[in-house]
């Protein structure tokens, strides 16, 4: 277990605290559609932290060849139809180019910079020159006015329970997932990006806001500087 991250219920616990079922049960949403709209049809994407597949199945669905690469053997095993890579994000290096890479599940929050400075070079480094990196960031309110719930539509409850300061401008986030049979907790460390924040740190790693896909500013296409 990475240190500052932690998680309980049933089922293999990865490293940065998922709960491999959990993940199995989480519901998709909208994501695949944000982003099927704005890469190339068939593309070749290198998902960075892919878990079980929830978005790599219905991108494959949709004609895309999907790299899944993830750091729990458990979460790959789930996977089907794609290529899957076991190892570190921060620390990949597969020597290959890939049209578009993704870095969902805002893990460019990590509350380590060197690992998010590690996970923003690996999507630099794989990425070809006319392709794309799409990353998922926290929304604006993601670690104020807490405690709060959703109802998701497949039927449990997400609760962010709280997002408590431990220094350097990071938080340790506690996440609660309620079905009508188990209970899932996530304890992690995360680092809130502003939009300034956030696009210096794409400029770090050679990349740049191509444009910002949601209103919320949650999913972005960056692109690399030309050199």
């Amino acid at each position: 277990m990475r240190e500052g991250y932690e998680g309980t219920g049933p089922g293999a616990i990865t490293p940065d605290g998922c709960a491999v079922e959990l993940y199995a049960r989480l519901s998709v949403g909208d994501e695949p559609d944000i982003i099927a709209s704005a890469v190339p049809a068939g593309a070749h994407i290198l998902e960075l932290g892919s878990g079980v597949g929830r978005m790599t199945h219905p991108l494959l669905e949709r004609g895309f060849t999907v790299t899944a690469v993830d750091e729990s053997a458990e979460m790959l095993e789930r996977v089907r139809g794609a290529r899957t890579i076991r190892g570190a994000i921060e620390t990949l290096d597969l020597g290959e180019k890939f049209d578009v890479v993704m870095l969902a599940s805002f893990l460019v929050h990590a509350g380590d910079v060197e690992v998010r400075r590690g996970m923003l070079d690996a999507c630099r480094s794989h990425v070809t020159d006319g392709g794309c990196v799409l990353i998922q960031r926290e929304g604006e309110n993601y670690h104020t006015d807490l405690p709060r719930e959703r109802l998701d539509p497949s039927g449990f409850t997400i609760r962010m329970l709280s997002a408590e300061p431990v220094g350097d401008g990071v938080n340790s986030v506690r996440a609660e997932y309620v079905f009508p049979d188990a209970v899932w907790t996530q304890t992690f460390l995360a680092r809130p990006l502003g939009k300034e924040e956030f696009e210096a740190a794409l400029a770090e790693a050679g990349l740049r806001v191509d444009r910002y896909l949601t209103e919320d500013r949650v999913w972005v296409r960056a692109v690399p500087v030309e050199v």
